[in-house]
């Protein structure tokens, strides 16, 4: 390998990550990292003092701008729009900080930012950037990324789950939620629900999904049991999805839909399915993150 080639592949799950926590989209994460490299490689390596910096900066700027573009897409997409489900590796479930920050619930608070907010919380919050690097990368005096790192983290403060929850927790809730698919048990379901649950579903207008979120434990719970009819052809199994504990959905075999799961307080409180055939690829095998 060329000294180029080599810098960026010693980084490349890095960059992966910062790109996917920006987007939220892995096709648009590899884009991103292509169009990165292409940027690296005319480089005059003997100028860059630190390869991992300029690298986050090359890529940071390419996701930016994609960024902009999926947002102009989501305002056509048909129904919900999740983030793309990634079947991690065991690692990343215990780094908890990097997997809460990949998490379903935490990329969908991170939708609610701007693209720079985004950006600047991430490289902060996650890779813990000194505040003149990110400043580098977005465009902005460190000054101007301070009060927008503040702005952001307020604004995630006040929408990300109210408190840790453990793996255990997250597990014991999917058990229940499972059994509760498998007896077919109202009551149970009930139980584990909050009362403001709140049910996503991302068809992409090609599988059949609610085309608005669905709210409330008595509309939600009669929805998920109802995943029973899909009867012996359908098999409900767990997996490391974005870090965290998750349920994959088969009929046939063929991965159908992906659960993913938020938990408050012992109880659900979200529940995110995607089964946009597009969104599923990357379930089938795993996917190394890194920071």
């Amino acid at each position: 390998m060329d000294s180029a080639t080599e810098a960026f592949m010693a980084h490349r799950n890095l960059l992966f990550t910062v790109a996917y926590e920006m987007l939220g989209s892995a096709a648009d994460a590899e884009d991103v990292l292509q169009e990165a490299w292409l940027r690296w490689t005319g480089v005059d390596l003997g100028a860059v003092r630190e390869p991992r910096a300029y690298l986050v900066r090359i890529t940071t700027r390419q996701a930016l701008s994609r960024l902009r573009t999926l947002g102009r897409r989501k305002e056509s997409y048909v129904g919900p729009w999740l983030p793309e489900p990634l079947l991690t590796t065991p690692d990343v479930a215990e780094d908890v900080g990097l997997a809460d920050s990949v998490s379903m619930a935490m990329l969908l608070v991170l939708e609610t930012l701007t693209p720079t907010e985004r950006a600047v919380f991430v490289l902060r919050e996650v890779f813990d950037l000194p505040y003149d690097e990110i400043a580098q990368a977005v465009g902005k005096s460190p000054a101007a990324v301070r009060q927008i790192a503040h702005r952001a983290r307020a604004h995630v403060a006040a929408r990300r789950p109210r408190g840790d929850v453990s793996a255990t927790e997250t597990r014991n809730a999917l058990e229940a939620f499972q059994q509760a698919i498998a007896t077919g048990d109202l009551q149970s379901m009930l139980d584990i629900l909050a009362p403001d649950v709140v049910f996503l579903g991302d068809g992409g207008g090609i599988k059949e999904a609610a085309l608005q979120s669905i709210v409330g434990a008595d509309r939600v719970a009669p929805l998920a049991t109802g995943l029973r009819r899909f009867g012996a052809a359908a098999s409900l199994q767990p997996a490391q999805i974005n870090g965290c504990p998750a349920l994959v959905l088969r009929l046939g075999g063929e991965i159908d839909t992906v659960i993913a799961v938020r938990i408050d307080g012992g109880l659900i409180t979200g529940l995110y399915a995607v089964r946009n055939p597009e969104k599923l690829s990357r379930v089938e095998r795993e996917t190394t993150l890194r920071r």
